[in-house]
C-alpha cells in the first residue's frame, strides 16, 4: 500500500483514473490475489454494514449496559427537527445504527475499528440512498476508504488507546470523506482534499468512554464524525481547498496522538469518563452488568 495519500492521488491523475482502482490493483498484487476476489471481499463487507444499519434501525437493540440504544429508530421515524427529510438526517441515523449494533456486542465491519464503525457505513450508504448509487460504486468507495486507513495507519494510528478518538472516529471521516467525494464524481485530488478537511476537524479529538465501554460517548461521536465527513465532502466537491495536504493532517493527527496525555486514550482517566454523572453512571451500569 501507499505511504502517502498523495503518491496514490499523483498516480490516479496521471492515468485519469481512481483512488480506488490504484487501490485495488495494489491491494491485489500485494496479497497475489486478481483483483475480482478483493471486490467480493468487499461486497461481503458492505453487506455486514448494510445488515448493521437495518438491524440498529429497528430500534429493540440495547447495550449491556442499558446506556445506548434506540436512538437511530428516533431520527428514522421522528417527524420533527430542521433536517428532517434531508439526506444529513438519513446519514445521521445509520452511523448511530451500526454504534447501536456494536454497543449491543452485535455484527459490524471495523472501519477502521469498532469504536468509529458508523461513520463509514453511516455516509456512504447514507449518500447511495439519495443518490441511487450501485453497488458496484459503493464496492469502489470501499476501496478507496481502505487506501485511506492504510494511510493513516502507516503514518499515525487507528487505535484510541495510541491516539484518541481522532485516530479512531476521526480517521473514519476522513476515510468516508474522502471515498464518498470519489463515489460522488469528485477526482482523485478532490478526494484528498475532503479527506484533509475531515480531519482536520477532528484533530485533539480525545478518548474518554465511560466505565471503559464503547457506548458513551463513542456511539455519539460516529454521529458527530459523520456530520463532519459531509460538510469535507461538501466543501471539496464545491472545489475548495484545505491548504495542508492530507498526509501532513495525518502526521499532525499522529503527533498529538503521541503527546496527548494518557487520561485521554482510552483509559476513562479524563474528560467526560471523569464527570461527575460520567463516574456515576460507570460505577452503577459496571455494578448491574457484573450483576447479570
Amino acid at each position: 500500500m501507499y505511504h502517502a495519500l498523495q503518491d496514490a492521488i499523483r498516480e490516479a491523475e496521471s492515468r485519469g483514473t481512481t483512488l480506488a482502482t490504484v487501490a485495488l490493483e495494489i491491494e491485489a498484487r500485494d496479497q497475489g490475489r486478481p483483483v475480482e476476489e478483493i471486490r467480493d471481499a468487499l461486497r461481503r463487507a458492505l453487506e455486514v454494514m448494510r445488515g448493521a444499519v437495518d438491524r440498529g434501525l429497528v430500534g429493540d437493540l440495547r447495550s449491556n449496559s442499558g446506556l445506548v440504544g434506540g436512538d437511530a429508530a428516533k431520527l428514522r421515524t421522528a417527524a420533527a427537527g430542521p433536517l428532517a427529510d434531508t439526506v444529513f438526517r438519513e446519514v445521521l441515523m445509520r452511523a448511530l445504527a451500526v454504534q447501536e449494533v456494536n454497543a449491543a456486542m452485535g455484527v459490524i465491519v471495523a472501519a477502521p475499528t469498532a469504536g468509529g464503525a458508523g461513520v463509514l457505513p453511516g455516509v456512504l450508504l447514507g449518500l447511495a440512498t439519495r443518490h441511487a448509487v450501485d453497488d458496484d460504486r459503493l464496492v469502489d468507495a470501499l476501496a478507496t476508504a481502505g487506501l485511506i486507513g492504510a494511510v493513516v495507519a502507516q503514518r499515525a494510528s487507528l487505535s484510541g488507546a495510541e491516539g484518541g478518538c481522532q485516530a479512531e472516529t476521526g480517521a473514519a471521516a476522513g476515510m468516508a470523506a474522502g471515498a464518498a467525494t470519489e463515489m460522488l464524481g469528485g477526482t482523485p485530488t478532490q478526494a484528498g482534499h475532503a479527506v484533509a478537511l475531515a480531519q482536520q476537524g477532528t484533530l485533539g479529538l480525545v478518548c474518554d468512554p465511560l466505565g471503559g465501554l464503547v457506548e458513551l460517548p463513542c456511539v455519539f461521536r460516529n454521529a458527530t464524525g459523520a456530520a463532519i465527513a459531509l460538510a469535507a465532502i461538501e466543501m471539496a466537491m464545491a472545489g475548495i481547498t484545505f491548504a495542508i495536504p492530507a498526509d501532513e493532517v495525518i502526521d499532525t493527527m499522529g503527533e498529538i496522538g503521541r503527546d496527548m496525555d494518557v487520561r485521554y486514550r482510552e483509559t476513562a482517566g479524563g474528560g467526560l469518563a471523569q464527570t461527575p454523572t460520567g463516574r456515576r453512571l460507570a460505577k452503577e451500569r459496571l455494578t448491574q452488568i457484573k450483576r447479570g
